[in-house]
Order: C-alpha cells, then sequence, then structure tokens
C-alpha cells in the first residue's frame, strides 16, 4: 500500500475542517453531529475518524485553526512601523469582516466557559493575541509620548490591551445579532474611541 504524504495527510484534515466549519457555520456546535459533518466531507465515516475521534476533538481543532487564522492575518507586516491603538483595532475588525467563519468564534467562546481543553485553547490564543497586541503599542506609545501623556509605554500598553481587545467580541456579537447592525459606523466610532 502506498505510504500516504504529510502534505496529503494535511490537505484531509483541512478539507474535513472546512465542512466542519461549514456545519458548525450552518447549523451551532450544538446542533452538528459527526454524521452530518461527515456527510459534508464527503468521505467514508472511517476517513474522518483516522484523523477525529469525536466531535469535541475536532471542535477543538477548529478552535486552533480558527484563532491562529485570525492572529497571523492582522499581525503587523514586518518592517513596517508601529500602529495606533485605532489602526491595530480596525485592522482585526478588518480581518473578522472577511473572515467567513465569525460566527464559529463567539461558539468557541461559550464552550471554553464548560469544557477545559477550549478555555486552554483560548487561553493559548488570547494570550498570543494580547501579547502581539501589547508590544505593537508598546512600541507606538514610545514614540508618541504626549499621546500617553508620558506615561510608561509599557505600562501604559499592558493598560490599555484588554480595553482595546474586548471592542473585537462586542463587534462580532453585535455584526451577528442586531439587526441593521452598521459596521461602517462602528468602524468610524472606533476612531473617536481609539484615536490614531
Amino acid at each position: 500500500m502506498p505510504k500516504v504524504s504529510d502534505a496529503h495527510r494535511a490537505a484531509r484534515r483541512d478539507q474535513i475542517l472546512d465542512a466542519a466549519e461549514r456545519v458548525i457555520i450552518r447549523d451551532g456546535y450544538r446542533g452538528a453531529s459527526m454524521a452530518v459533518i461527515v456527510r459534508e466531507t464527503g468521505l467514508s465515516t472511517g476517513a474522518v475518524y483516522g484523523y477525529f475521534e469525536g466531535k469535541q476533538e475536532l471542535f477543538r481543532a477548529l478552535a486552533e485553526r480558527t484563532f491562529d487564522l485570525k492572529v497571523m492575518s492582522f499581525a503587523r507586516p514586518q518592517g513596517e512601523p508601529p500602529r495606533s491603538p485605532g489602526e491595530v483595532v480596525r485592522a482585526i475588525v478588518r480581518v473578522l469582516q472577511r473572515h467567513p467563519a465569525m460566527t464559529v468564534a463567539p461558539q468557541i467562546w461559550a464552550e471554553a466557559t464548560v469544557d477545559p481543553e477550549i478555555r486552554a485553547i483560548v487561553e493559548m490564543i488570547f494570550g498570543r493575541v494580547r501579547g502581539i497586541i501589547r508590544a505593537e503599542l508598546a512600541e507606538w506609545a514610545a514614540g508618541e509620548p504626549e499621546a500617553v501623556r508620558g506615561k510608561d509605554p509599557q505600562a501604559w500598553a499592558e493598560r490599555v490591551t484588554p480595553v482595546l481587545l474586548s471592542s473585537i467580541p462586542g463587534f462580532m456579537l453585535q455584526r451577528i445579532v442586531v439587526p441593521g447592525f452598521d459596521e461602517q459606523a462602528y468602524l468610524d466610532a472606533l476612531s473617536e474611541v481609539f484615536p490614531g
């Protein structure tokens, strides 16, 4: 029997995760079953279970991939100057606007409140996001002492990062559940709340 390449295994794993993402977007985590996910993949049950033991393991992998993709897509490009708080939060929101799985993230957060393994993944990813944002804001603050009223750039960034980060779930939830939510007005208001 021919050996399956690592590239083939990675592509097959992504195929299964893509199918799970579509099902969860359409039916929600609670409404998604392995049978429906298997059907969505177009693969055999054995093929899917060869990669994931069940829905929880699949959901954990999807959580990790979803957040990893978001983190990579909003990080500051190498060699670019640090962005202001407003520019950072707008960059994150723009990534979310393009992300097809925006409805998956709140479901991941909800599961993190009851599943310690998913909570650990979310904590790890949020830690990375906080670290990226805090480092960029500290660098920006070091070059803008008037904007931070002469405060220590590191301490300022440490205090501001959680506040800035909290605006992101607010955007996501309002976009999902508030009828007629005006995304452009939200982006415009971000410029007032987080100048720069």
